[in-house]
């Protein structure tokens, strides 16, 4: 199932986007089908679960840390993961500069924006992404990719859209004024909506339902 679920989602995407397999909860021998299948990007919310299968998936992939991050997970975190999708505020920016600086690690990273401004959620406001930005574009070890969004959970995927959409436009905004020449990932849309995700600009989607099945309970 994993295999066919990956292989038809790659025919559809055709090249627009790039596919991150939400890992969360999930066995070393599902993500190893996966990337038998063709996936080259695991995504993990946590630090401990990455830790516990990354060992047993061999292969040329990536792993993206697409959880929130705690700054006391900052050190592990620079060692397991090949990119950070969740930098969500200065002080864990300053954590992560330190610690690739003593593993001698650049780190890329995707600035989680908040883009409906949701209280319970991490991120940066709108507003303040492109101060953000230009503020990680100061670091040495840290090197500012794009953005990522989760979106508020909605009825349906194409209420969905205006964040997309405004999150798209940002991104826009910051490499059309800050010049950054590695800002080319817009990572947002889920299983339920990254075909509205990609329609509104996504490069990347995290994917994990639709391609192992429900979470058991």
């Amino acid at each position: 199932m994993i295999k066919e679920n990956v292989q038809r989602i790659l025919r559809e995407l055709s090249g627009r986007a790039e596919i991150v397999v939400a890992a969360k909860t999930r066995t070393a021998a599902e993500v190893r089908e996966a990337v038998a299948a063709g996936i080259r990007m695991i995504g993990e919310n946590y630090v401990q679960e990455a830790e516990r299968i990354r060992d047993r998936v061999p292969g040329d992939v990536r792993w993206h840390c697409i959880g929130h991050l705690q700054k006391n997970k900052a050190r592990k975190a620079v060692k397991i993961f090949d990119m950070i999708e969740t930098l969500d505020s200065l002080a864990l920016a300053e954590v992560l500069e330190k610690e690739c600086a003593k593993q001698e690690k650049r780190m890329p990273v995707l600035i989680q924006v908040n883009c409906a401004r949701e209280p319970q959620k991490s991120g940066v406001l709108p507003e303040e992404t492109a101060e953000f930005s230009a503020q990680i574009g100061k670091f040495k070890w840290l090197q500012p990719r794009g953005l990522m969004t989760m979106g508020p959970f909605l009825d349906s995927a194409e209420a969905l859209r205006p964040y997309f959409r405004r999150t798209r436009e940002l991104f826009d905004e910051i490499a059309g004024t800050q010049k950054i020449s590695s800002w080319t990932m817009l990572s947002m849309g889920m299983s339920g909506s990254y075909r509205v995700a990609v329609e509104e600009g996504a490069t990347h989607v995290r994917l994990g339902t639709v391609i192992f099945g429900m979470r058991p309970k």
